[in-house]
């Protein structure tokens, strides 16, 4: 039977690698975007929906999970991708500020799982993968409400692998590093030379590399891997 993987934040740049790379290996594919509607466009293709879904929205959430449920029938493995990142000193972080990057890049990822975890209990099986950061395991110096939100995200993730295990239900954080993508679009040359320099492997990321990682923790090869954080940092937390 073919699987089905809901990846939300599918336009982004780790989510769009996702979604191709999950689709290239015979997965029904679907994604969630909030406001990129063509490049969602894009990537709809054989096997490949997208909803629109504001994760932090709790009607939105359960609504795309039920639209994906009605396409495919069932949703075999989760991937809480969406998510957000502002720069600013703690003392100018503002209450809509975090209550912005919590609502999208934790409350989102609690949404998404509560959806999903009914039907993955009562199947005795199911896969859920949740994007973290390495800002969530060690913290970054003005991002503190990023760092809060990613590091809630192992937490949720450890939790949840205890309480679903029993069930056949695995729960994994990945916890990328320095990767190509829009979200650090922001940094100049200068910026990404120094924290290259701290990288044991040499380079930044590219989005192929965490989807990769995904997709092996999606897969057999991940059978007996729960409750972890798996680092793709390229060695920079070592």
């Amino acid at each position: 039977m073919t699987k089905t993987v809901l990846i939300t934040g599918g336009t982004g740049g780790i989510g769009e690698s996702a979604v191709r790379l999950f689709a290239e290996n015979g997965y029904n594919t679907a994604f969630t975007y909030n406001t990129n509607a063509a490049k969602a466009k894009e990537l709809i293709g054989p096997g490949v929906f997208a909803v629109r879904c504001d994760v932090s929205d709790a009607d939105s959430v359960n609504a795309a999970f039920r639209a994906v449920v009605e396409r495919f029938g069932r949703v075999d493995v989760l991937i809480n991708n969406a998510g957000i990142s502002r720069q600013k000193l703690f003392t100018d972080i503002t209450d809509d500020d975090w209550d912005e990057i919590l609502g999208v890049n934790l409350k989102g990822c609690f949404l998404m799982c509560r959806a999903a975890a009914p039907q993955m209990i009562a199947r005795k099986d199911g896969v859920i993968i949740n994007v973290s950061s390495m800002w969530g395991v060690s913290g970054a110096s003005c991002e503190v409400h990023y760092s809060a939100a990613k590091s809630g995200v192992i937490g949720l993730s450890r939790a949840l692998a205890k309480e679903l295990g029993p069930s056949g239900i695995r729960v994994n954080a990945v916890a990328p590093g320095l990767i190509d993508t829009p979200m650090n679009a922001h940094l100049s040359p200068r910026d990404i030379d120094a924290l290259v320099e701290e990288i044991p492997l040499g380079r930044m990321g590219t989005p192929t590399d965490v989807a990769r990682a995904l997709l092996f923790l999606a897969g057999d090869g991940g059978r007996y891997i729960t409750g972890q954080v798996i680092g793709v940092d390229g060695g920079f937390l070592i």
